[in-house]
């Protein structure tokens, strides 16, 4: 395993309670003495160190899997610098992380035909304090993840659609529209989470989205968490009228993104989500994983 930073800074202990984690997984986390630089208050590091992090730890013969420490802010500075002739040719390895690293997934699963995982970051408090959050991450990385994913919330279109899942963060979703990572949809399962952001901005995004035809294309929609975005029912109201439209099943409830537990996902695999099991399966996928 390879620890890396690709977007906000990582304090020392920080890397040590992710490298603590996957020692007790029996795993061998590595890490690079630029891990703990940064460049201003809110990246790890110049673009420069953290693009050429990634890539060593993805070149790296030995790495099964490169783990990002923390999201914040900062992938889509190096996305578009990605040298993909030289990632594919390591073969296939597991991304592993979420938030502002919906950029990477986008990046890295579209152009390699990765299964990537939306999983939460080794450093983050749920993976330490929550059983299930921990279990999910662990499971996936030794290949055993679970095939079936309950969904808790309301269901605000009906219905059961089949396709790659895809998706992430809301935010790092509009804004990558228009750039060459923005998000593929058309016949896919669109996962949607947030963290932080008032119900106008909800709306806003979602319409963002919606200008641009992202959510006309997707065969379905599930909603992950919308942690600290305002009152619940304010917020269930926005997903609603800005979703429930689309003609496609949209379901909200799903345990990912920034809440207290948060499943790992793994995005570019296929999916089927059915409103009237309230779940989502993930059979068999066709395309390449670590």
């Amino acid at each position: 395993m390879a620890l890396v930073a690709p977007a906000g800074p990582v304090d020392d202990r920080e890397t040590a309670r992710a490298r603590a984690l996957l020692e007790r997984w029996g795993l061998r986390p590595r890490t690079t003495p630029r891990l703990s630089a940064t460049h201003g208050d809110y990246l790890a590091g110049s673009d420069e160190t953290r693009l050429a992090d990634f890539t060593e730890a993805w070149l790296d013969p030995v790495v099964r899997a490169v783990l990002c420490v923390r999201g914040g802010y900062g992938t889509q500075r190096i996305a578009d610098r990605l040298d993909h002739r030289r990632l594919a040719a390591a073969g296939p390895k597991f991304l592993v992380g979420s938030s502002d690293i919906t950029c990477l997934h986008q990046a890295m699963g579209e152009a390699l035909g990765l299964v990537t995982l939306h999983a939460p970051m080794p450093a983050c408090r749920p993976v330490h304090v929550d059983e299930a959050t921990a279990a999910s991450l662990r499971a996936a990385l030794f290949g055993a993840a679970p095939r079936s994913l309950a969904l808790d919330g309301p269901v605000l279109a009906p219905g059961r659609a089949e396709g790659i899942l895809t998706g992430g963060n809301l935010t790092v979703l509009a804004s990558s529209l228009g750039t060459a990572t923005a998000p593929v949809s058309e016949g896919r399962i669109l996962l949607i989470e947030e963290v932080g952001e008032e119900p106008y901005r909800l709306d806003r995004a979602l319409t963002q989205l919606r200008r641009a035809g992202v959510l006309r294309g997707a065969a379905g929609v599930v909603l992950g968490d919308f942690t600290d975005c305002g009152p619940p029912d304010r917020v269930e109201a926005v997903l609603r009228e800005r979703l429930s439209d689309l003609g496609v099943p949209v379901a909200a409830g799903l345990a990912a993104g920034h809440g207290p537990r948060q499943l790992t996902l793994p995005l570019g695999a296929r999916a089927v989500l059915d409103t009237a099991l309230r779940r989502v399966t993930l059979p068999p996928h066709e395309r390449s994983t670590a």
